[in-house]
């Protein structure tokens, strides 16, 4: 007999989303894995999820939970599940930045939260890492506004601008801004030598290399980083021993099982570099170079939390963002991807304890695709 759950899917950013009501759910949480795999279409071995929603890479792989804030300075609590598409694992780990963006909309419309006037602002409790996020959003007759002229690399069209500002991103995944106490350490990883890194924890923990040190270009497109299965094994090696330096993971064999967080990057000074539309970037065009992997996979489009965790990091002294960068500083940072360029705005400062990041922002779009019965 076949159970059906309802469901809202939909597109925030550069990322899909399967979004319900925490109500809707399984009261016991033990049984959200089976019921979250099973809608998205995982395990698949062919890796491409034709028997559920998912759609064969991470960024398409993802189900959001909304319910009542269990914090007095938000209006809704917000759970992110990463669904693994070839295996049967769900990772809690992090947040993902680009669905964030559709959880003020849905909570809108859904009358979580009530609208009135042309501008909505949704606080959104994180539960994944304990952080707090702004979206604020144009809203008409209490419902949501998706029509709109922001375009975002990645998206074909255009949409209403929803502003993101994570507040206090710092530590959300190991509870300090620089897990190691340095902006740059240098990891021994087995079968590949010493590598120089800088391990970053904002809205996501990251760990970020030098292009030039995996003998890399620095603007390698999707399909041939995947076609380099050795150089995405180096990058898996080094993001496990990442984790375990930051503290996330007491084991390598613990870091395999957990391929979300950290994020790993390789970045390089600004290039001209050939997008996936076929049009050239021109180095002019950015302050930094980025290619990002998570859960194995070369990114299309930056994550809007590994984004935000990068312009923090090139406003840290030190660190090998900040070394690459055009304008190493606090502010906005224009950050040059496969699709095109993603800007985010960054508030650092250094105080007498350290490091400190006050908030990260930028603009998405989103747009509710259908709503109904989905099943698991």
């Amino acid at each position: 007999m076949r159970t059906g759950y309802k469901a809202v899917f939909a597109r925030g950013g550069t990322s899909k989303a399967l979004i319900f009501h925490q109500a809707d759910l399984p009261a016991e949480r033990s049984r959200w894995d089976e019921l979250f795999l099973a809608c998205m279409g995982s395990p698949d071995p062919y890796g491409r999820q034709l028997d559920g929603m998912g759609g064969g890479v991470s960024s398409l792989s993802k189900v959001c939970i909304v319910g009542p804030a269990t914090r007095p300075d938000a209006d809704v609590d917000y759970t992110f599940a990463q669904v693994q598409v070839k295996d049967a694992r769900v990772d809690y780990s992090g947040n993902c930045g680009n669905m964030s963006s559709a959880i003020g909309p849905f909570a809108v419309d859904e009358g979580l939260v009530r609208a009135d006037g042309e501008t909505a602002v949704v606080r959104i409790h994180n539960t994944n890492t304990g952080k707090i996020i702004h979206a604020s959003f144009p809203v008409a007759g209490g419902q949501s506004v998706e029509r709109g002229e922001l375009v975002i690399p990645g998206v074909a069209g255009s949409g209403a601008p929803v502003r993101l500002d994570f507040l206090e991103p710092g530590g959300a995944s190991t509870g300090k801004l620089l897990p190691s106490g340095r902006a740059r350490d240098v990891l021994t990883v087995a079968g590949v030598g010493d590598v120089e890194v800088s391990l970053i924890d904002a809205a996501n923990a990251c760990v970020f290399v030098d292009a030039a040190s995996l003998g890399l270009a620095g603007t390698e497109l999707p399909d041939e980083l995947d076609a380099r299965t050795d150089v995405l094994a180096k990058l898996a090696a080094i993001r496990e021993h990442a984790s375990v330096a930051m503290g996330i993971t007491a084991s390598l064999d613990e870091a395999r099982r957990k391929p979300m967080i950290p994020l790993i990057a390789f970045v390089s000074a600004p290039t001209q570099s050939r997008l996936l539309d076929g049009s050239t970037l021109p180095a002019s065009a950015v302050d930094l170079t980025v290619r990002m992997i998570s859960s194995g996979q070369p990114h299309r489009a930056l994550p809007v939390t590994g984004s935000l965790c990068t312009a923090v990091a090139a406003a840290i002294e030190g660190s090998l963002p900040h070394r690459l960068a055009q304008r190493a500083q606090a502010g906005t940072l224009r950050l040059g991807m496969p699709s095109g360029v993603i800007c985010v705005d960054a508030d650092v400062l250094h105080r007498p304890e350290g490091w400190y990041a006050v908030r990260g922002s930028f603009y998405r779009t989103t747009r509710r695709l259908f709503d109904g019965t989905v099943y698991g």
